[in-house]
């Protein structure tokens, strides 16, 4: 498999250790930029036009073509930052994908070569390395999990006339964009449901608090969407708060939800903030259960939030423990090429069912581009992945999938142990 990897962030944070999860949703202040145009490095030919989606706006560009010996694909991960664990298990996932393909023969005897840029975290970057991928002439873009990240690539792409496959972005008016959008993962819609309905049913919670990070557009709509559902199933909620990434000490905030004394609380945010955030809320005498979606994954939750993040529940996409062939099949090739551990968030086996959406594609187009990659991405019907099946004809871009609710435990007990699937259902 030939792999190319660029940094094109302009300035590269620091790496994080350890693993993480699926992130996802958002609105922020890149969200308010436009995707800049860049030259196309072909057009399609004898492909008409890319499909529109029901009342999604039909991409302004042509696409690109491919040329040359190779069939090139891109990949856009958050490799630095942040969200590291995200990009890398995303990236390690896709590479499996595409390495099946290229030793089965590649498509039409070309192999696939993976271009790969570096979103390090930040929408800003996302954007600068979707214009460079778009240059290259990739025929699609696979990433990212950010949804902030990802509407920056999206924007670009439309332009461009190129399809999107996201990995794990979750932010339910992603798709909105274009009908060149597409994902592998469920939206914040059904996420926040599940979740509401699992506090409310299961756990018996009737009166919550939520705590939102109003720099994520993410964390904003996963608030908004679990606070609609569970008011609607008869809970209330007696406080909300907020705080931005990047903030380390919540004292004042906690402070009022202690007041409102909730028996639970919801924490939308990202895994760096929300550790921290459990921690200092034990620690002020808070005894609520905590909730959250899948802005949690990452093992390194437990070394930020400690015994306080333990008991906790959050909304997932898979477990590794599932007694499904496909995850055993995808578990076995992961280990293989990562020393023998497993993957430490669901991102690995997004990132490959998102490559793996793209592949299939390909090996169904007549022609070799972007227009008519986008038509097959749509027609997806019934592919069976590692997170489950997908299906995107006639979904403007949005697989209806299942989501797990699991329970934050040590490592040695699993991190994540599974406690109830909720398969999917219309939530408004």
């Amino acid at each position: 498999m030939k792999i190319e990897i660029k940094a094109s962030s302009l300035a590269a944070l620091a790496a994080t250790s350890l693993f993480s999860l699926s992130l996802v949703g958002c609105k922020s202040e890149a969200e308010k930029q436009g995707g800049s145009t860049g030259t196309t490095s072909g057009t399609a030919s004898g492909g008409g036009s890319a499909p529109s989606g029901v009342g999604r706006p039909a991409p302004t560009g042509t696409g690109n073509v491919q040329s040359g010996d190779t069939i090139k694909l891109g990949m856009i991960a958050s490799l630095t930052g942040d969200q590291k664990p995200w990009g890398d298990d995303s990236l390690a996932g896709a590479k499996i994908a595409v390495e099946e393909v290229n030793s089965a023969g590649g498509v039409n005897g070309k192999k696939i070569e993976l271009k790969i840029e570096d979103s390090a975290s930040k929408p800003e970057s996302a954007k600068t390395a979707a214009e460079k991928l778009l240059g290259e002439g990739v025929l699609a873009i696979i990433g990212e999990v950010s949804s902030g990240n990802t509407e920056q690539i999206a924007r670009a792409a439309f332009e461009r006339g190129v399809p999107v496959v996201a990995v794990g972005a979750t932010k339910t008016t992603l798709t909105d964009i274009g009908a060149h959008v597409f994902r592998v993962c469920y939206i914040d819609d059904f996420q926040g449901a599940v979740m509401a309905r699992f506090a409310f049913e299961e756990r018996g919670k009737k009166n919550m608090a939520i705590i939102t990070d109003k720099k994520q557009p993410y964390s904003q709509g996963l608030s908004e969407n679990f606070k609609s559902y569970y008011t609607k199933l008869g809970g209330q909620i007696v406080a909300e708060v907020s705080y931005q990434t990047g903030e380390t000490q919540f004292q004042n905030l906690l402070t009022e939800l202690k007041n409102k004394n909730p028996d639970g609380i919801f924490m939308s945010g990202y895994f760096p903030e929300v550790g921290p955030l459990a921690a200092q809320a034990r620690a002020a005498g808070i005894t609520a259960e905590f909730y959250g979606g899948d802005g949690w994954d990452s093992s390194q939750i437990l070394q930020s939030g400690g015994e306080a993040i333990i008991g906790s529940f959050m909304c997932n996409h898979y477990n590794n423990k599932e007694d499904r062939p496909e995850i055993a099949a995808f578990l076995e090739k992961f280990k293989a090429q990562s020393g023998g551990r497993e993957p430490g968030t669901t991102m690995a086996a997004l990132g490959y069912d998102a490559a793996k959406v793209a592949l299939e594609a390909l090996k169904r187009t007549t022609e070799l581009n972007s227009v008519n990659l986008m038509k097959e991405i749509e027609n997806t019907e019934n592919l069976s992945g590692v997170t489950g099946t997908i299906t995107l004809k006639g979904k403007n871009g949005n697989p209806p999938k299942r989501a797990l609710v699991v329970e934050i435990r040590p490592l040695n007990e699993g991190f994540q142990v599974f406690r109830k699937a909720y398969e999917y259902f219309e939530s408004k």
